[in-house]
């Protein structure tokens, strides 16, 4: 129990980020009209470009972000890392709260991108490292979670608070995130890495609640040390060393540099590229991820209020909070039954269901043919939707499919996809909507998840077809197994018979064996009886016959 409480205390850690990150991204949600109109605290209102990059920018920042992540979590720590990415944010909300200038706000915003891109991509490679495969499903959707909380936290905040309050708060839950990371554990996969076993072994420990010497650890121990160098054959830590071994072992630890500088010759980017597994799981993690970019909920959740309005003026703060809140009841959702529904089964209902949901939402807004309370019940049904399958499960996805070799680069290259996708579509949200109206916008989304529900569904049908072909398979060599392991029994009984036989046979060897040494043995008794009955009393000679 101590090892779980250990690990979900590490992911809300390592998941703290995305809180940040979601606190962040919505905050132009009810500060873009402040800046734009007189009474804005800069020192000049901002235009139209500059609303449009107060949403877009921190999705460039964390472009950055997420290339430096990788270099930065191998090198200093997946823990030190994290305290590094969290300054960032630290330092934009210190730079909005001592500057005027719309630039330098801009320039905060692209600060806090990079801590929140930075961070995302942390958090599900440092959880994958640590985490028990029966809570790994969920520790990752907890991830998403807390930027939904994150989100919802902002919107109350936003709706109740002046412009500084809300600045010293973000402020200090950024600070909160700096000793959040102190306070945990670093990854016993960094500490392999950097060949330091004994704190790796306390790392595992810490994370299992167990003893440094117990089994269960130095399992793990000797778990991790393969998949970090698979091609090398280890001596395994819980069997009883003989001498031989002992000194395999000692040489491999004398030879460890060579054996790590093998390693960094082979190419990450070989390796992802070039190994099937790795490269499908790629395509697929690429595809699944950049369908839900384009299902429009990052523009909604940044202009949140913007939306609402159009709908119900009057209500848009309160409208907001509870679409916040649907998004942390469809995370809790998918963190539940992730692990037992299946990600596929999860992916396909999600995208059908806010297929329908756009649908719907790009006819309400256009005709306006009902009331306000059925388009915004419309509205938190697809945030519920889009939470409890295709917007998790992709990320559950990118923490479970790939190997450590390719994890940290892998996770890169989509997470930059991701950013770059999200920029795109919120630099040019406000232009989409006064081109073709938001309804057209939820038009444009809609055909984009029947395509992604089409291409699952081929993907579904093709392997229930390959899955049937195996199964065919299974069965015919099942048969032939029951054949060949009928004859082995029928063999094994005649074999078992002959040995029977050979031990009743070698008993009776045993018994006559013994009646002949009994023999040999009165023999040899009557055999030293004779030689002393023959031997002289007396051997010393007569000394008067000497004398004569």
């Amino acid at each position: 129990m101590k090892g779980k409480l250990n690990q979900v205390f590490a992911s809300f850690a390592s998941g703290y980020g995305s809180f940040l990150m979601g606190f962040t991204n919505v905050w132009p949600s009810y500060t873009t009209e402040l800046f734009k109109s007189e009474l804005t605290p800069l020192s000049a209102p901002f235009s139209e470009t500059h609303a449009s990059l107060l949403g877009s920018l921190p999705s460039l920042g964390a472009m950055l972000g997420t290339a430096i992540t990788g270099t930065l979590i191998n090198s200093l720590g997946r823990k030190n890392g994290g305290i590094v990415l969290t300054l960032f944010n630290v330092l934009s909300w210190i730079i909005v709260e001592l500057c005027s200038s719309p630039m330098l706000i801009l320039v905060a915003r692209f600060l806090a991108g990079i801590s929140g891109g930075g961070l995302m991509v942390l958090a599900p490679i440092f959880i994958s490292e640590f985490a028990d495969d029966s809570i790994r499903g969920a520790l990752a959707s907890s991830t998403l979670f807390l930027y939904c909380v994150g989100i919802l936290l902002s919107y109350i905040i936003g709706w109740f608070s002046t412009y500084h309050i809300i600045i010293w708060i973000s402020l200090a839950l950024s600070v909160t995130g700096v000793f959040l990371f102190l306070l945990s554990t670093e990854s016993p996969v960094y500490y392999m890495r950097k060949r330091r076993e004994e704190d790796a072994r306390a790392s595992i420990a810490h994370y299992k609640g167990l003893s440094p010497t117990s089994t269960e650890v130095m399992d793990e121990l000797t778990r991790i040390k393969q998949q970090i160098v698979p091609a090398i054959e280890l001596v395994s830590v819980t069997a009883e060393p003989d001498s031989k071994a002992e000194e395999a072992e000692k040489e491999k630890l004398n030879n460890d540099d060579d054996v790590h500088e093998l390693a960094k010759n082979v190419s990450t980017i070989k390796q992802l590229f070039t190994t099937p597994s790795s490269l499908r799981g790629f395509l697929i993690v690429l595809t699944v991820i950049s369908m839900q970019v384009f299902m429009g909920m990052v523009p909604v959740q940044v202009y949140a209020k913007e939306v609402f309005r159009q709908t119900d003026p009057a209500k848009s703060d309160l409208y907001t909070v509870l679409f916040a809140l649907t998004l942390c009841s469809g995370t809790l959702v998918t963190a539940t039954v992730a692990d037992k529904a299946g990600r596929r089964v999860l992916l396909i209902a999600s995208s059908a269901l806010v297929s329908l949901c756009m649908a719907s939402l790009g006819y309400l807004l256009q005709s306006k043919s009902a009331s306000s309370w059925v388009t915004i019940l419309v509205i938190l049904i697809y945030c519920f939707a889009f939470m409890f399958g295709a917007g998790t499960v992709p990320y559950v996805l990118l923490a479970e499919v790939f190997v450590p070799e390719v994890q940290s680069f892998a996770s890169m290259l989509i997470v930059e996809w991701v950013w770059f996708l999200d920029f795109v579509i919120l630099a040019i949200f406000n232009y989409m909507t006064t081109l073709v109206g938001i309804h057209g916008v939820f038009y444009v989304h809609v055909g984009t998840k029947a395509r992604q529900v089409d291409d699952q569904l081929q993907v579904a049908l093709q392997q229930l077809k390959t899955s049937r072909e195996q199964c065919q398979q299974l069965l015919k060599e099942r048969e032939d197994n029951e054949v060949e392991t009928l004859q082995v029994i029928k063999k094994n009984t005649m074999l078992k018979g002959q040995l029977s036989q050979l031990f009743i046979e070698y008993n009776e060897v045993l018994e006559t064996n013994k009646k002949l040494q009994i023999v040999v043995d009165g023999f040899d008794q009557c055999s030293v009886r004779d030689n002393k009955s023959k031997s002289p009393k007396n051997t010393e000679p007569v000394l008067g016959t000497d004398r004569e």
